[in-house]
């Protein structure tokens, strides 16, 4: 019987954040007319710049944190 942790190691991805409607509203922007497409491409473009602007660096800080080991260099 497989444990929770072992399905869980074997998992792919891992969702790291969304974008909602909410969210708009809490930085002051009117939804009325903002449809799912307009959602997506902005989900896309958060993505995106995410990727470009700060996920690398995190990802190495947070990793490094939480003690998770590196592939040792070769000589």
């Amino acid at each position: 019987m497989k444990t929770n942790k072992m399905k869980a190691q074997k998992q792919e991805y891992f969702q790291i954040t969304s974008v909602c409607r909410a969210d708009l509203k809490s930085a002051g922007f009117d939804t009325k007319n903002v449809d799912d497409s307009t959602m997506l491409k902005l989900a896309s473009k958060m993505a995106d710049a995410y990727c470009d602007h700060g996920f690398w660096i995190d990802l190495e800080i947070l990793a490094d944190y939480l003690k998770i080991k590196k592939h040792k260099k070769a000589k």
